[in-house]
């Protein structure tokens, strides 16, 4: 399972639309290793005025690389992640993460070309 949903936010969606911070909320709690690389990327990206910044640091443990491969590959999650950060998240691998500001638009197009891909690829990423 990807997330721990607390009993009135299943009750909230049971009952029609959640609230949007309960539901980051819940993504922050249940997958605290994906959080924590996503809003310190955004911390670089804002301190540094950078039109992204990446991860490049592999995941310290399976679970970890799960909660990344969970929390990016949901439209929701990470919908909700870049509504909440104002900032449009990129993924590559397993780990390679960044956020955009949203009008580097040329920067993150290049990020996710097949190109940009293929160039990221490393024979220790293999099984990742």
């Amino acid at each position: 399972m990807s997330l721990t949903v607390p009993n009135d936010l299943l009750d909230q969606a049971r009952a029609g639309e959640i609230d949007d911070a309960a539901f980051v909320a819940c993504v922050r709690d249940s997958l605290p290793y994906a959080w924590s690389v996503i809003s310190e990327l955004v911390q670089q990206r804002d301190q540094s005025g950078a039109e992204f910044a990446d991860n490049h640091v592999p995941p310290p443990s399976e679970e970890a690389r799960g909660q990344l491969l969970r929390c990016l590959a949901s439209d929701a999650m990470r919908g909700a992640l870049e509504n909440h950060f104002g900032v449009r998240l990129a993924f590559q691998n397993c780990h390679r993460v960044a956020v955009f500001d949203p009008a580097a638009t040329k920067a993150l197009r290049e990020f996710v070309t097949p190109r940009a891909q293929i160039l990221n690829q490393k024979p220790e990423l293999v099984d990742c």
